[in-house]
């Protein structure tokens, strides 16, 4: 498993990590005993990057990485959460200090730990990037020793870009695949030459890039896939990287033939991320330990060509990015 410095931290991750979203709700059934699995096969693989968050399962997710780390010992890899999404309603008005120290000694508290590694705001309000207060609260908890370092995770480009122009920020949580290849244009440059860390969610279009979902598929009624298939939810873009089902599906069948031979399409679609050299790591979910297996070999993958890179950039161009190129 490759491995990268994480911006201007202390920590080095490798360059596939492991996304918790899963193993806490909002994916259907996934039982804490194949959560563990999933998380420790990941581990076994070299994985040493794990992102939760406060509001996967009501805490489910951080306890069950706790649990998981406490039982195996050693050294650990880094776990990054996110706070902010507990808020009802959710507005910037309660973004505040008293809020955040609330939200990170409850994580502190789910993993079991006395210093957070990296605590992201999670997607909030656009107001909030208008408010160096926030980040200022946040400066103040890592003074305090609570949280080792903060980033922020967002929905749209124009967020990522204004999150950091604030100093203490480290790390951006991004939507970027091969349906959304928008931050490629002009967000990569500036978290690079700032030396941010880029974190990648939804690296398969909530399974449809892994090539296994078909136009018959059915989704339980508490998987995001059904519920926020429209963005009743919450934003839409977190649900198939906002690209209509539909669409996607048929956008699937082109890039399929661009698989190499013995590689899995999920595998792949990881691979095209990790050809631009401002990831830092991509976090891909897994519902049991051989969707965390093939999601880790994926860093093991040759580069792919100029050929291939072109042919999916023409796919992106042609049936998605009238969908979403503007929107995030």
């Amino acid at each position: 498993m490759r491995q990268h410095p994480f911006g201007r931290t202390a920590f080095t991750v490798s360059d596939i990590g492991f996304g918790a979203w899963q193993i806490g709700g909002s994916w259907g059934d996934v039982s804490e005993e194949d959560g563990r699995g999933a998380l420790n096969a990941a581990l076994d693989a070299g994985v040493t990057f794990v992102d939760t968050a406060d509001v996967y399962g009501d805490g489910r997710s951080e306890k069950i990485i706790a649990d998981v780390l406490k039982a195996r010992g050693g050294t650990r890899p880094m776990v990054a959460t996110k706070a902010g999404r507990r808020l009802n309603p959710h507005v910037a008005d309660g973004y505040t200090k008293t809020n955040l120290e609330g939200f990170v000694d409850r994580s502190l508290k789910n993993l079991g730990v006395e210093v957070l590694d990296l605590v992201q705001l999670h997607c909030p309000p656009p107001e909030v990037y208008y408010r160096p207060e926030v980040f200022a609260a946040l400066d103040d908890l890592k003074q305090a020793g609570k949280i080792g370092d903060y980033g922020v995770s967002v929905e749209k480009v124009e967020e990522a870009l204004k999150a950091i122009a604030f100093p203490g920020v480290v790390s951006i949580q991004i939507i970027y695949n091969i349906f959304r290849q928008r931050p490629a244009d002009l967000f990569f440059q500036e978290a690079k030459r700032k030396d941010v860390a880029v974190i990648v969610r939804v690296p398969l279009a909530s399974g449809l890039l892994s090539g296994k979902i078909t136009g018959a598929t059915q989704f339980a009624a508490d998987d995001h896939r059904n519920f926020n298939r429209h963005g009743e939810a919450f934003d839409v873009g977190e649900t198939f990287a906002g690209v209509p089902f539909e669409t996607g599906l048929a956008a699937v069948e082109e890039i399929r033939r661009l698989v190499p031979h013995g590689a899995s399409m999920a595998a792949f679609a990881l691979r095209w991320i990790l050809m631009n050299e401002a990831v830092t790591v991509v976090i891909p979910g897994a519902r049991n330990a051989e969707q965390a297996r093939g999601n880790a070999s994926a860093s093991d993958m040759a580069a792919l060509s100029d050929d291939i890179m072109t042919a999916a950039r023409d796919t992106y161009d042609r049936l998605i990015a009238p969908h979403v190129h503007q929107r995030w």
